[in-house]
């Protein structure tokens, strides 16, 4: 890893505390400063690189929308294809899709179905792990589509909502803070 006046530690300082954000009794960790500040950037990209690299991937799939930003940075970085993940209807070709349960009602998540291919080790990437929702949902998505999940990488991870237990306990998962 390159020179950086931050530790992975005072990357938390760049992380902006929003009380009553989206709405009243939550706590929101906007993760945006770490995007507009180029060294933070490049390091948490790079950390990320480094520990996810012993999981294999052959290609990044990315979840709308923040982890766009993540993926397809690491998937330069390692050399690998990136595949957006988005919710219904802005994917132009035919799609593999996967409905999944929110707090407030339903979602679903869509791919391309000639994006992943069959038994292709798909790294799961997204800027936030809270419930694990949406990255259950993913990975139910990836399996759908014939390949396999080898990993997952946040850059947070929120404790104390417990999302890794809805994750695949069999494949690493890497966050590089915590709250929680």
């Amino acid at each position: 890893m390159s020179a950086s006046p931050y530790s992975l530690t005072g990357l938390l300082q760049l992380v902006q505390t929003v009380p009553d954000f989206p709405r009243p009794g939550i706590v929101f960790r906007d993760l945006t400063p770490l995007f507009a500040t180029p060294t933070a950037l490049r390091m948490l990209v790079e950390e990320l690189i480094e520990r996810c690299r012993p999981m294999a991937c052959e290609v990044i799939v990315g979840i709308e929308a923040r982890g766009f930003l993540v993926g397809t940075a690491m998937a330069y970085g390692m050399g690998v294809g990136f595949v957006p993940v988005r919710k219904p209807g802005k994917l132009p070709r035919p799609t593999h899709g996967v409905d999944y349960a929110l707090e407030y009602g339903m979602d679903r998540l869509e791919v391309h179905r000639d994006d992943v291919q069959t038994d292709q080790a798909v790294l799961i990437v997204d800027d936030l792990l809270a419930t694990g929702g949406t990255a259950a949902a993913c990975t139910a998505l990836v399996e759908r589509a014939g390949a396999r999940v080898c990993g997952y990488g946040f850059i947070a991870e929120l404790r104390d909502l417990a999302g890794r237990q809805r994750l695949r306990a069999d494949v690493a998962c890497q966050s590089l803070v915590a709250y929680g």
